[in-house]
């Protein structure tokens, strides 16, 4: 069966899932060649009990266009891991969750994914892209930096702190690294 390449990016008022929430999930599904198939977003409201952490509270402020876009259209996570959950089943492949870092990413999405569906579609598995561009350029894991990385790795998309823009260009760097020769 082919793979999917589904880079995900989320945006949180905090650095744990539980105490705090996630507020945005965005995801894009490649094909094994990089091409985008499709994408998927929602933003959720807060955990009932989940407080937002002060310090990335002060981050969310000097971003408030990014904020402000993880606040429109909130669903209750339930449904929109059960959306996103039934989504990702959808696709025509297995499913291979990439992310920058995937550390911080998958644990949310794999944490909200157990709660509220019970099962993640990614089973334990993330495929993260700092540690693989540590491998193509060769080097230690804190100089797998993007200011280390070379330029033509990169999307012609800005960084956003928007979910759904973040994980096309994550995902459009996760490909023109795995093409990369260098």
């Amino acid at each position: 069966m082919k793979e999917i390449y589904v880079s995900v990016d989320v945006e949180t008022d905090g650095p744990i899932p539980g105490p705090n929430s996630m507020l945005s999930l965005g995801a894009a599904a490649f094909d094994e060649e990089g091409t985008l198939l499709e994408s998927w977003q929602r933003n959720l409201h807060p955990i009932i009990g989940a407080l937002p952490d002060p310090d990335t509270m002060a981050w969310w402020a000097k971003n408030p266009e990014a904020y402000e876009m993880t606040q429109r259209g909130q669903l209750p996570a339930k449904d929109a891991m059960c959306e996103f959950a039934a989504w990702v089943d959808s696709l025509e492949g297995k499913p291979v969750f990439v992310a920058y870092p995937a550390g911080f990413d998958f644990t949310f999405v794999y944490w909200y994914l157990m709660r509220f569906v019970g099962r993640s579609p990614f089973s334990f598995s993330a495929l993260d892209i700092k540690s693989y561009a540590m491998a193509k350029l060769g080097c230690g894991y804190r100089n797998a930096t993007k200011r280390n990385m070379p330029k033509e790795w990169f999307s012609e998309r800005k960084h956003t702190h928007v979910a759904i823009e973040d994980a096309i260009e994550q995902g459009e760097l996760f490909f023109n690294i795995k093409r990369w020769q260098g």
